[in-house]
């Protein structure tokens, strides 16, 4: 049995009791307060639970702007039904359908109970609409919740879900987990000032945790998880009531003051290892709001907006998908200009670290002038991708070594130029550098929602720091090229057009044989047509392996800490990279192709040679090029320099000092002013987070750049 409120309809006089019997059997059933008198019991519909071992359900809610019911079952499915179809739904409220029971006096109202059942046969028995099997794993949903549009569950299984309604069927957007232990997730609440509190029980306690502040709010020991129990609170009153042993039990508090005053809100609980700009949202009465993306060692992502005018960072979205810690970041831009769509900033965010784990999301930022950031975000979670759970669903691994464990992906370079539009569904390629030594290109098929590793090398031989992916595109034809740097301070460039194009080949092949499953598909007829193109013997690896490197230069005399590269006016690439050692290394690259197709190969040819020992007095973990005369780096000795690329050596122009202690990363934009000045922005993480900006005129001489 469960209560829901009921549909249109004032919960103090009436509500909807759902029922589970025999046979997956759900029925919904009407019940009417009236006063002095037994509850009146209206018969609204009939619905058929999917089969299983536990065929009952646990929770339900309605949708009654959409005619729909959701309910969750004691398997950890959710379940979209129609309601507005059923005879019962109509406003008159004196018969039930063909076997009508009339409201009566009081002492004749006891027959009413067994005539609505013996005539449910006068409504159809419903089928679900939507199905999620096992969503929330095989304990249980505990709570369905409707908020703003969206559809919240809660499980045993240690999360809560964010869902929405897409074309009558349920689709999960992201799935968050409240804090450390709290596997017993019962109920979701909204509070009026904008925060989301979870109830749950951790261990023997009863908890009470916001999800704004990241604590807990109340800690009432009441013995562990409690299937009866009730809650309420107020600003003057805390009380919970549950039963134990058959006795009930009640816990009762005043509300006492809080004297903690939070002078400055935390973004993430450790070192923030990564950040990534995702670009500017221009909103009426507001200056333009910079929306970034932090990954930290606190595994979890956010993505915020930074105000220029107000100095402060605002969540709008945490990620907490990861069992390690976030290491690096990636975009793909959605369309328009830098993301820029019709109804906002768009982009597919990757995000990678710990336990060989890359994550996928669809970002979208609007406007919303409701909120305090004046920005919203709706996060949806694409795909994701391990290795050891690869590995566990390989034939015969019990010959193979399984994968380290500890591999983690310390860089990720989304590989450009690669839309497929002659294809019906997109495909986007990813290089990670991975700490087992290895370069790894990932191809993300978002119809299907899935990772697939599609090619792969161990060239390197140690732990791989950075890659960084570029398009040469000349008159003789378009090549995807690939830089790599290792902790031995090399610096590689790989050509992975043929990996890639082998992938698309493959994918034209399976296409027409792949065919939708629920929410994603079977990669199966691709992974085979890679497989048959890719390998020649079943002793082979599973996973095709790069070409060896077209060339490799020992750039530093150690670890390669920061990586960048810009394309120059006259079609060459200035590679810049910094090191453990403190200095910095940049090259100019030339590409030639062949003329034919016969001997299409690539060809790079190092022009020129710069570098700049102890440029800093600790490792460079941030570098780069702004124009090709001029870059900026930065170092955990805090100290950010630009300096100007001069024939054979590096000028420094200007060294600012930033506050933020052990940095981890920079990334840099560019603005032009109103009045067409060329502005450089940049923002620096470590332990904690800050924003520069300066200026660079057109040849300045040294004292003249600033930050």
């Amino acid at each position: 049995l469960s209560w829901a409120p009921h549909p249109g309809l004032p919960s103090a006089t009436a509500a909807a009791l759902l029922v589970s019997g025999p046979d997956g059997e759900m029925l919904w059933l009407d019940v009417t307060h009236r006063p002095g008198q037994a509850p009146w019991v209206r018969l609204m519909g009939r619905y058929l639970l999917p089969p299983c071992k536990q065929r009952w359900h646990t929770c339900a809610v309605f949708l009654p702007q959409e005619g729909l019911l959701v309910c969750g079952d004691r398997r950890g499915s959710l379940l979209l039904f129609p309601c507005s179809s059923s005879s019962g739904w109509a406003a008159e409220s004196t018969s039930i359908g063909n076997g009508g029971t009339d409201p009566v006096d009081e002492d004749s109202s006891n027959e009413l109970e067994p005539s609505c059942l013996l005539h449910k046969g006068a409504l159809p028995l419903e089928s679900p609409l939507s199905v999620l099997f096992g969503l929330h794993g095989k304990t249980g949903v505990t709570s369905v919740t409707i908020h703003r549009g969206y559809i919240y569950s809660t499980g045993r299984d240690g999360v809560y879900r964010q869902l929405r309604l897409q074309d009558q069927q349920l689709e999960v957007l992201q799935k968050h987990r409240p804090c450390k232990g709290l596997q017993w997730i019962e109920e979701l609440r909204f509070t009026s000032d904008g925060d989301l509190l979870v109830l749950g029980f951790h261990a023997d306690n009863f908890i009470v945790w916001s999800s704004r502040t990241g604590e807990n709010l109340h800690c009432i020991p009441c013995g562990g998880g409690h299937r009866s129990w009730s809650y309420c609170s107020s600003p003057l009153v805390e009380v919970f009531a549950f039963i134990k042993s058959g006795d009930v039990m009640l816990y009762h508090c005043k509300a006492e003051p809080c004297e903690q005053q939070v002078l400055l809100a935390s973004l993430h609980g450790r070192e923030i290892t990564c950040v990534r700009r995702l670009g500017a949202m221009e909103v009426p009465g507001h200056a333009p709001l910079n929306v970034f993306v932090t990954g930290s060692e606190d595994t979890t992502a956010c993505v915020l907006v930074l105000s220029e005018n107000s100095r402060a960072a605002v969540l709008l979205a945490r990620l907490s998908d990861h069992i390690s810690s976030v290491r690096t970041l990636a975009f793909a831009m959605g369309p328009g200009d830098e993301g820029f769509g019709d109804e906002g900033l768009s982009a597919l965010l990757f995000s990678a670290g710990g336990r060989a784990q890359i994550e996928c999301y669809q970002l979208l930022c609007t406007e919303d002038t409701v909120s305090e950031s004046a920005v919203a975000c709706q996060v949806i979670h694409v795909a994701s991708h391990r290795l050891d759970k690869h590995w566990e669903q390989k034939k015969n691994r019990h010959k193979l070594v399984k994968m380290d464990p500890e591999t983690r992906y310390m860089s990720l370079s989304v590989v450009p130029g690669t839309s497929t539009k002659q294809l019906s569904t997109p495909w986007k390629f990813l290089a990670a550098a991975c700490s087992d030594g290895s370069v790894r290109i990932f191809g993300l098929l978002e119809a299907a929602r899935k990772l697939v590793l599609v090619a792969e090398s161990f060239h390197h031989q140690r732990c791989v720091l950075k890659v960084e992916a570029f398009l040469h595109a000349r008159a003789g034809g378009e090549r995807h090229l690939l830089c790599s740097a290792a902790t031995d301070g090399s610096v590689a460039f790989w050509d992975i057009t043929d990996p890639i194009m082998d992938a698309v080949d493959a994918l034209h092949q399976a296409e027409g044989e792949m065919q939708p499953l629920g929410e994603c598909c079977c990669l199966a007829p691709l992974l085979l047509a890679l497989i048959k193109a890719r390998v020649a013997l079943l002793t082979e690896p599973v996973f095709p392996a790069l070409d060896a490197p077209l060339v490799t230069i020992m750039a530093h005399s150690c670890g390669v800490n920061s990586l960048h590269i810009r394309e120059t006016p006259k079609g060459q690439y200035l590679v810049a990279s910094g090191s453990d050692d403190g200095s910095i290394h940049v090259c100019l690259l030339e590409v030639a192709l062949g003329r034919s197709e016969a001997t299409a190969r690539t060809c790079l040819q190092v022009l020129e040679r710069v570098s700049r020992p102890c440029a800093h007095a600790a490792h460079v973990t941030g570098i780069r090029v702004l124009r090709p005369d001029l870059l900026l780096s930065a170092s955990v000795d805090q100290r950010l320099t630009l300096w100007k690329r001069c024939l054979g050596e590096l000028v420094p122009l200007s060294t600012t000092f930033f506050h933020v202690p052990d940095l981890a990363e920079l990334d840099c934009w560019e603005v032009v002013e109103a009045g067409g000045e060329l502005r450089y922005y940049c923002v620096l993480c470590g332990q904690g987070l800050e924003m520069l900006c300066g200026t660079a005129p057109s040849k300045p001489p040294p004292q003249e750049a600033s930050w």
